[in-house]
């Protein structure tokens, strides 16, 4: 008895010890617990803050960015029509996303387009989508998503600038964004796309920020445009140059740096990757600016300031599917390989063929995502960017570079497709367009100009000098106090 009185007093007692430990214990798990919470929160404030940053960035891009560029290169009576034209692309992708576009891209649905799910923008909210991401809410997510829809049919009216009637501008945005962009941004970035390279895609093509969705797509589409049209009825008879290539250094100048929003918010978090994306792009910049620099400097003996933007631009084109896969030193290489092949496409390739895309749409955005998109599967990483996993969740090759050669080949694929999409898809709305509202405006039209005619304003209005109107019409002679005829009152 007394033996079992031991035992129990002698487990009271330990009991009793041990209860400031599990107090302590318990304590510190929920503070722990605590912790990983905050640190989740904070992390998705971290990458939110940074996405909504970038979404701004982006737009920036389209208005006020490529509207300066593309209307400083035009001629002085076209240069609001010009503007116009990227700026109405805000209001009508804007209304297609919400309505449809933002589901027909990243809900579930088939290999080439997605579903109604999120319609009208329902169950876009606060709440995240995992598929895309863990930490963003899905409206930042897909409102960073429409501004790369808004950007996209904007660039394609470089090629039909200064000669199509803006009802036939207003129904081809409208169209082309539903027919080429929606079924092509499904395909290489939504979940069980065709060419998705992590979300159950037949094809692992890469872009990670826009060469085929973007780049290539709008390319090809201008070429397209411009062929269709055919050329200014003014075109290589009269002077057709830049009329302030100012405005279209400030448009390259922001540009420029919206891109660092399209390129590193593609990372889609305040992270690592972003900043490889944010370097990796201004690397292939300035390199591509370099890089046509030289070459039109060594072939003309001259350097331009239109060269130069023209070349930073192609090489944040030919960066932009590989700058969250590729080094800083390949994204150098990349620039000088832009530069070189853009400026022949520009200013060797067109001359000699004689088509009117009016600014080089093609030449730059066609090209360059081609090349970029081919680099890509050449210089990816794993060091960079792990996409590639195997079974047990280790890293594999990603690009040929890294003993992938075959990543090259799905580019290819990705790129074919892309080509396809644009020229059928394009061939057949302009058409429908041209059949119903008509293309092109009249040559009295199109030689006045489109400013004039299409939106009755004009860019530049240069007011008299009242003062010196003034002094004109009371200047007397001093003896006879005549009043002087104006042409004669200041000889």
């Amino acid at each position: 008895m007394l033996k079992s009185f031991s035992i129990k007093l002698t487990s009271v007692f330990i009991l009793l010890c041990s209860l400031p430990a599990l107090t302590l214990a318990e304590d510190l798990s929920e503070r722990i617990a605590k912790l990983e919470t905050n640190a989740a929160a904070a992390q998705s404030s971290a990458d939110n803050a940074w996405v909504l940053l970038c979404s701004a960035l982006v737009l920036l891009m389209t208005v006020p960015g490529l509207a300066l560029f593309y209307g400083g290169l035009v001629r002085q009576k076209n240069v609001l029509s010009t503007m116009l034209k990227s700026l109405i692309s805000i209001g009508i992708v804007t209304l297609l996303w919400a309505f449809v576009g933002y589901s027909l891209v990243f809900s579930d649905g088939n290999s080439f387009i997605g579903g109604l799910t999120y319609a009208f923008l329902r169950g876009v909210g606060a709440e995240t989508n995992p598929d895309y991401s863990t930490t963003l809410p899905q409206q930042s997510f897909m409102i960073f998503q429409l501004m790369f829809a808004i950007i996209t049919p904007a660039l394609i009216t470089g090629a039909f600038a200064e000669r199509i009637k803006f009802p036939a501008k207003v129904a081809f945005t409208t169209l082309w964004t539903l027919v080429v962009y929606f079924p092509l941004a499904h395909m290489v970035w939504g979940k069980g796309g065709f060419l998705n390279a992590v979300l159950g895609g037949s094809i692992p093509a890469l872009d990670f920020a826009g060469g085929t969705v973007v780049h290539i797509s709008s390319g090809v589409s201008a070429l397209v445009c411009a062929l269709y049209l055919g050329k200014r009825i003014d075109y290589k008879n009269e002077p057709t140059a830049p009329h302030n290539t100012v405005l279209s250094l400030i448009g390259a100048g922001l540009l420029w740096f919206g891109w660092f929003g399209f390129n590193a918010g593609s990372a889609l978090s305040a992270s690592a990757l972003a900043t490889n994306a944010f370097v990796t792009t201004h690397f292939a910049a300035a390199t591509a600016m370099l890089s046509w620099t030289v070459i039109e400097w060594l072939k003309h003996g001259k350097p331009t300031m239109l060269g130069a933007i023209s070349g930073a631009v192609a090489g944040l084109v030919c960066i932009t599917p590989a700058a969250g896969f590729v080094t800083p030193i390949s994204a150098i290489l990349i620039g000088l390989v832009a530069g070189a092949a853009c400026y022949t496409m520009v200013c060797e390739v067109k001359k000699r063929l004689g088509y009117d895309d009016t600014l080089d749409v093609f030449g730059i955005h066609g090209i360059g995502g081609i090349f970029g998109a081919v680099l890509t599967g050449v210089l990816a990483t794993s060091s960079i960017n792990p996409i590639f996993k195997d079974a047990a969740g280790n890293a594999t090759a990603v690009g040929w570079i890294d003993g992938n050669p075959m990543q090259v080949v799905n580019q290819l694929i990705g790129i074919g497709i892309s080509i396809a999409l644009a020229i059928g898809g394009t061939l057949v709305i302009l058409k429908l367009v041209d059949l119903v509202i008509g293309l092109r405006v009249s040559e009295t039209e199109e030689a006045v100009g489109l400013d004039a005619t299409q939106h009755g304003e004009t860019a530049y209005v240069f007011e008299p000098d009242i003062h010196s109107s003034a002094e004109t019409v009371i200047a007397r002679d001093s003896e006879t106090g005549d009043i002087i005829p104006p042409e004669l009152a200041y000889k």
